[in-house]
Protein backbone atom coordinates (compact mmCIF):
# COMPACT_ATOMS: atom_id res chain seq x y z
CA UNK A 1 0.00 0.00 0.00
CA UNK A 2 1.34 3.63 -0.99
CA UNK A 3 2.36 6.23 1.93
CA UNK A 4 -0.41 8.78 2.04
CA UNK A 5 1.84 11.48 2.41
CA UNK A 6 -1.10 14.37 1.81
CA UNK A 7 -2.72 12.40 5.14
CA UNK A 8 -6.52 12.68 3.61
CA UNK A 9 -7.38 11.36 6.94
CA UNK A 10 -6.84 14.37 9.33
CA UNK A 11 -7.81 16.11 6.19
CA UNK A 12 -11.14 14.98 6.50
CA UNK A 13 -11.26 14.85 10.28
CA UNK A 14 -11.03 18.22 10.25
CA UNK A 15 -13.75 18.92 7.57
CA UNK A 16 -15.89 17.30 9.86
CA UNK A 17 -14.84 19.08 12.80
CA UNK A 18 -16.20 22.27 10.44
CA UNK A 19 -19.36 21.01 10.72
CA UNK A 20 -19.22 20.80 14.60
CA UNK A 21 -17.89 24.44 14.24
CA UNK A 22 -20.51 26.16 11.51
CA UNK A 23 -23.38 24.43 13.68
CA UNK A 24 -22.14 25.95 17.12
CA UNK A 25 -21.23 29.43 15.64
CA UNK A 26 -24.20 29.74 13.89
CA UNK A 27 -26.34 29.12 17.50
CA UNK A 28 -23.80 31.21 19.83
CA UNK A 29 -25.00 34.16 17.06
CA UNK A 30 -28.48 33.31 17.57
CA UNK A 31 -28.29 32.72 20.94
CA UNK A 32 -31.09 29.30 20.49
CA UNK A 33 -30.89 26.33 19.22
CA UNK A 34 -33.36 26.04 16.15
CA UNK A 35 -36.10 23.45 16.24
CA UNK A 36 -35.85 20.49 18.26
CA UNK A 37 -31.77 20.26 17.84
CA UNK A 38 -29.45 19.79 20.75
CA UNK A 39 -26.12 18.45 20.85
CA UNK A 40 -24.30 15.59 22.55
CA UNK A 41 -20.29 16.22 23.02
CA UNK A 42 -18.05 14.13 23.89
CA UNK A 43 -14.53 15.11 24.09
CA UNK A 44 -11.18 14.59 26.04
CA UNK A 45 -10.82 16.21 29.94
CA UNK A 46 -6.76 16.13 29.82
CA UNK A 47 -6.39 17.33 25.77
CA UNK A 48 -3.95 19.99 25.51
CA UNK A 49 -6.12 23.37 26.41
CA UNK A 50 -9.08 21.79 27.57
CA UNK A 51 -10.20 24.35 30.36
CA UNK A 52 -12.76 22.80 33.10
CA UNK A 53 -13.04 23.25 36.42
CA UNK A 54 -10.84 20.82 38.65
CA UNK A 55 -13.78 19.35 40.10
CA UNK A 56 -15.21 18.07 36.65
CA UNK A 57 -11.23 17.23 36.14
CA UNK A 58 -11.61 14.97 39.16
CA UNK A 59 -14.84 13.06 37.96
CA UNK A 60 -13.89 12.84 34.65
CA UNK A 61 -10.51 12.24 34.16
CA UNK A 62 -10.00 10.91 30.96
CA UNK A 63 -13.32 12.15 28.87
CA UNK A 64 -17.21 13.39 29.63
CA UNK A 65 -20.18 14.04 27.42
CA UNK A 66 -22.04 17.72 27.51
CA UNK A 67 -25.80 18.07 26.65
CA UNK A 68 -25.96 21.70 25.04
CA UNK A 69 -29.79 21.85 25.27
CA UNK A 70 -31.84 23.90 27.10
CA UNK A 71 -29.41 25.96 29.54
CA UNK A 72 -26.51 27.57 28.59
CA UNK A 73 -24.77 30.53 27.96
CA UNK A 74 -21.25 32.94 26.71
CA UNK A 75 -21.01 30.54 23.94
CA UNK A 76 -17.83 31.61 22.20
CA UNK A 77 -16.69 29.73 18.98
CA UNK A 78 -13.76 30.18 17.61
CA UNK A 79 -11.40 28.57 14.27
CA UNK A 80 -9.68 26.21 17.26
CA UNK A 81 -12.32 26.00 20.09
CA UNK A 82 -15.42 26.76 21.61
CA UNK A 83 -16.18 27.91 25.19
CA UNK A 84 -19.85 27.79 27.26
CA UNK A 85 -21.19 28.28 30.00
CA UNK A 86 -23.13 25.22 31.73
CA UNK A 87 -25.15 24.15 34.80
CA UNK A 88 -23.67 20.91 36.83
CA UNK A 89 -26.16 20.07 39.72
CA UNK A 90 -27.31 23.35 39.83
CA UNK A 91 -23.20 24.59 39.96
CA UNK A 92 -22.18 27.18 37.08
CA UNK A 93 -18.88 25.56 35.00
CA UNK A 94 -17.19 27.35 32.06
CA UNK A 95 -15.85 24.97 29.78
CA UNK A 96 -13.34 25.65 27.16
CA UNK A 97 -12.87 22.97 24.57
CA UNK A 98 -10.34 23.12 21.58
CA UNK A 99 -12.13 21.02 18.44
CA UNK A 100 -9.21 18.86 18.47
CA UNK A 101 -10.66 17.38 21.88
CA UNK A 102 -13.84 16.40 20.79
CA UNK A 103 -14.52 12.73 20.32
CA UNK A 104 -17.83 12.34 19.46
CA UNK A 105 -20.85 15.05 18.43
CA UNK A 106 -24.50 13.84 18.35
CA UNK A 107 -27.72 15.83 17.43
CA UNK A 108 -30.51 12.83 18.67
CA UNK A 109 -32.99 15.34 17.00
CA UNK A 110 -32.01 14.08 13.53
CA UNK A 111 -30.15 11.17 14.46
CA UNK A 112 -26.81 13.01 13.24
CA UNK A 113 -23.50 11.77 14.87
CA UNK A 114 -19.80 11.98 14.38
CA UNK A 115 -16.86 10.13 15.70
CA UNK A 116 -13.42 11.04 15.74
CA UNK A 117 -10.25 9.16 16.12
CA UNK A 118 -8.35 10.82 19.52
CA UNK A 119 -5.70 9.77 21.19
CA UNK A 120 -6.25 9.71 25.25
CA UNK A 121 -3.46 11.59 26.79
CA UNK A 122 -1.56 8.63 27.65
CA UNK A 123 -1.54 7.07 24.26
CA UNK A 124 1.67 7.32 22.38
CA UNK A 125 0.71 10.29 19.80
CA UNK A 126 3.59 8.86 17.42
CA UNK A 127 2.88 5.42 16.29
CA UNK A 128 0.36 4.58 18.74
CA UNK A 129 -3.07 2.39 18.05
CA UNK A 130 -5.80 4.60 18.08
CA UNK A 131 -9.26 3.45 18.90
CA UNK A 132 -12.50 4.95 18.47
CA UNK A 133 -14.54 4.96 21.85
CA UNK A 134 -18.41 4.71 21.62
CA UNK A 135 -20.34 8.65 22.51
CA UNK A 136 -21.55 8.62 25.96
CA UNK A 137 -24.85 8.81 26.40
CA UNK A 138 -25.94 11.07 28.92
CA UNK A 139 -29.60 11.41 30.36
CA UNK A 140 -31.59 14.94 30.62
CA UNK A 141 -31.30 16.85 33.19
CA UNK A 142 -33.64 19.64 34.48
CA UNK A 143 -30.55 21.95 34.05
CA UNK A 144 -29.76 20.61 30.50
CA UNK A 145 -25.97 19.45 31.86
CA UNK A 146 -24.78 15.82 32.29
CA UNK A 147 -22.01 14.14 31.89
CA UNK A 148 -21.42 10.90 32.19
CA UNK A 149 -18.25 9.00 31.44
CA UNK A 150 -18.27 6.97 28.22
CA UNK A 151 -18.04 2.72 28.11
CA UNK A 152 -15.26 1.06 28.97
CA UNK A 153 -16.02 -0.57 26.30
CA UNK A 154 -13.91 -0.38 22.56
CA UNK A 155 -15.18 -0.67 19.35
CA UNK A 156 -13.53 -0.51 16.36
CA UNK A 157 -13.22 3.05 14.43
CA UNK A 158 -16.17 3.75 12.60
CA UNK A 159 -16.06 5.34 8.58
CA UNK A 160 -17.98 8.13 7.90
CA UNK A 161 -19.97 8.37 4.99
CA UNK A 162 -20.07 11.56 2.99
CA UNK A 163 -23.03 11.05 1.09
CA UNK A 164 -24.72 12.31 4.05
CA UNK A 165 -23.62 15.57 3.33
CA UNK A 166 -24.41 16.09 -0.52
CA UNK A 167 -27.76 17.30 -1.48
CA UNK A 168 -30.49 15.37 -2.14
CA UNK A 169 -31.66 16.37 -5.43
Amino acid sequence: MATDHIRYDILAQDALRGVIRKVLAEVAATGRLPGDHHFFITFLTGAPGVRISQHLKAKYAEQMTIVIQHQFWDLKVTDSLFEIGLSFSDTPEKLVIPFNAVRGFYDPSVNFELEFDVPLADEDEEGGEVTAYPVATAEKQEDGAEAKPASDEKKEGSVVSLDAFRKKQ
